[in-house]
């Protein structure tokens, strides 16, 4: 059996909707007790002996098989450990997940702008997949992402023995995906243009880049409307899946996405804007649609967000 077809236990359940945090004990210095592993590690920062010690004997901190670890044990070689984590504190994002279609084996949202797909770094609880977890299960797990400040069609599953076909549709591109954005109008792009060019994003960095090389990121972009303020709506259907990839293309083409905080420039005071509680200026790009072929039934599937992005807001 495939490796994605196996059935993984997972050593801890899911808490509140959250998953259990796994840490990878080093032996980078030399082997040491699990105890000091686990106070050296960055994710645990903050943390006391006291507050291991503590979780430990309530069988919050386990091994690969789900078993309590041994915190005087001498580490000697890179083990995973799985262990719950604090929920760091989070402004609520005001804005509720719709709920498009559900059945034995989908779950299809309507993601609000700011909501993040999953669980990284300071969001958690403010996600799409905790909020749906505590709603339908902890089965619930995502198909696909959107970028936390993209709203629209996402698509998650509800059963691990079908996630792997569906999410096998993605990565083969088998899926056709089509977003609106509002931006200032560009009338040469009336007709459509195709963008095609090489990008790539560097950890720590912001932004995406253009650069040299085989070509990576594929977009066709073209401009529905005008409206009387001079912003246009724009049709856009990504061909490729990288990062950023249609708010760069955009940026690019000399229409950048209202309210984008990175593209064509870094605007600091709206990328911290949320993290304050201010919700007044999202970045106007909507998943709008996405269309396949079931791997199970054979069906033409077809979700439609429900949301609009007209410059009054997008909730």
């Amino acid at each position: 059996m495939s490796r994605r077809g196996r059935r993984r236990i997972k050593p801890l359940a899911a808490r509140d909707g959250v998953d259990a945090t796994r840490v990878v004990l080093r032996t980078d210095s030399g082997p040491r007790s699990v105890l000091d592993s686990l106070l050296l590690a960055p994710l645990l920062a903050g943390w006391t002996a006291d507050d291991i010690r503590s979780r430990a004997e309530s069988g919050e901190i386990v091994d690969s098989d789900g078993r309590a670890v041994d915190l005087e044990a001498p580490v000697t070689r890179p083990t995973p450990v799985y262990l719950y984590r604090d929920l760091p504190q989070e402004f609520a994002v005001p804005f509720q997940v719709s709920v498009l279609h559900v059945d034995d084996d989908l779950l299809v949202v309507d993601k609000p702008h700011y909501l993040a797909t999953m669980p990284r770094g300071s969001h958690v609880a403010q996600t799409a997949l905790v909020r749906m977890r505590r709603e339908f299960g902890d089965e619930v797990a995502p198909v696909h992402r959107l970028d936390r400040l993209t709203a629209g069609v996402l698509i998650f599953t509800r059963r691990r023995e079908v996630r792997g076909a569906y999410q096998d549709l993605f990565a083969q591109r088998q899926v056709t995906k089509e977003y609106r954005a509002l931006a200032p109008a560009v009338s040469s792009l009336a007709d459509g243009v195709r963008v095609s060019n090489r990008i790539e994003k560097t950890a720590g960095d912001l932004c995406a880049r253009v650069v040299d090389g085989e070509v990576n990121a594929v977009s066709d972009i073209g401009l529905e409307f005008t409206g009387a303020d001079g912003l246009g709506m724009y049709r856009l259907r990504p061909q490729t899946g990288r990062t950023h990839q249609l708010r760069l293309h955009m940026a690019e083409l000399g229409a950048p996405i209202i309210d984008d905080p990175l593209y064509p420039e870094v605007d600091r005071e709206l990328i911290v804007a949320p993290d304050h509680g201010d919700f007044s200026r999202p970045l106007r790009l909507l998943a709008h649609s996405v269309e396949f072929t079931d791997p199970f039934t054979g069906e033409v599937r077809r979700f439609v967000s429900e949301r609009t992005i007209d410059r009054l807001g997008a909730e």
